[in-house]
């Protein structure tokens, strides 16, 4: 059917004008963003079992508080409204996902409001973000609220008064390392706690991969991340690079500094960034060089301020920091398209 060529006003086929490369693909954001939904859905599942209602109410707050500030912001300044793209939940959710399951409410939805207006809309909305707006939230959560965002919760199951007020605690894996303690406490405690079946390494690293132990809504259980990564890269949702170089840096980072490198992956939240957050299509760098970059600087910083920082997690600032170099390996490692012959000697 033949239109209108705004640019020279003549009826004809479109002309697409743009620089190249002219390529295009059927999935739209909305895919992109429910395929995210999907793989994260295990994980959320899971953490609602062990950790019961909080985790649910958690979630439920901030995918609801996400919606409503992008829908309610997008109102006011007279923008479309793109709830129906799924990113502000999806960003709702990954807030949820990697924040204790005890948080009050009220502090995760203001966490959520931030995350979405500040971290992405006040930077033009989507596509336009410099940072992880989840990511955003929960740095501002840490620097605001940080007793509410290092308070756990045994999981249900765990021994005598799990899943009651008495089942508050600070004994995360990496609260007892930050604390001076070796694997071997780790070991004990799950033990003592009923969430393994003896101290020995392999169980503990059974129970860490599992996730039946204290931590984030979604960052506990290794083996649903794992399953939530294979989902999005058969879907292509994500690239493997970021990931790949991620854990690789965590890896090397932790036998440099002598700490026992399956530990620092199936504790915390390195694994559930890696798939999840260096993925993101926004604040990760374009190329194939530079995805390699960064993620493996994410890893490198990460077990960097686990080792020496106040904090017994890095993954969120080591994450942004990298976030804050991606414009620059975007200029530094350019996707060159094409290229011009090489003169031959004596031509002009």
């Amino acid at each position: 059917m033949a239109e209108i060529d705004k640019t020279t006003n003549q009826s004809g086929p479109a002309v697409l004008l743009q620089s190249s490369p002219h390529i295009a693909s059927t999935a739209d954001t909305r895919t992109l963003m429910g395929h995210v939904l999907i793989s994260l859905a295990p994980a959320s599942i899971f953490g609602v079992v062990i950790f019961g209602i909080p985790a649910l109410a958690n979630i439920l707050i901030a995918v609801a508080s996400a919606v409503a500030a992008e829908t309610v912001f997008r109102l006011l300044i007279g923008k479309e409204n793109r709830a129906g793209d799924l990113s502000a939940a999806v960003t709702g959710l990954l807030l949820a996902l990697i924040i204790p399951p005890v948080t009050p409410l009220w502090i995760t939805a203001l966490g959520a409001v931030f995350a979405v207006i500040v971290a992405k809309e006040f930077f033009g909305g989507l596509g336009a973000n410099v940072f992880n707006p989840a990511l955003v939230g929960r740095a501002f959560l840490i620097m605001s609220f940080p007793l509410a965002i290092t308070t756990w919760l045994k999981p249900l199951g765990g021994g005598p008064g799990t899943g009651t007020p008495e089942s508050i605690t600070g004994a995360t894996p990496l609260g007892i390392i930050k604390l001076g303690g070796a694997v071997t406490d780790v070991g004990r405690d799950f033990a003592a706690s009923g969430l393994s079946a003896s101290p020995d390494y392999w169980d503990t690293m059974k129970t860490l991969f599992v996730g039946n132990h204290g931590g984030c809504i979604g960052e506990t259980s290794i083996l649903l991340i794992l399953a939530g990564g294979i989902y999005l890269l058969l879907t292509k949702t994500i690239d493997w690079r970021a990931p790949g170089a991620m854990i690789a840096g965590t890896v090397i980072g932790a036998l440099a500094l002598g700490m026992d490198p399956l530990f620092t992956l199936f504790s915390g939240g390195i694994l559930f960034g890696a798939v999840f957050m260096v993925t993101d299509y926004v604040s990760a760098p374009v190329t194939a060089r530079g995805k390699l970059i960064f993620g493996f600087g994410a890893g490198i910083i990460t077990v960097l301020i686990r080792k020496w920082g106040s904090y017994p997690e890095g993954v969120t600032y080591g994450i942004l920091i990298m976030n804050a170099l991606t414009p620059f390996l975007n200029r530094l490692l350019q996707k060159k398209y094409g290229f011009v012959p090489k003169k031959k000697e004596g031509t002009k």
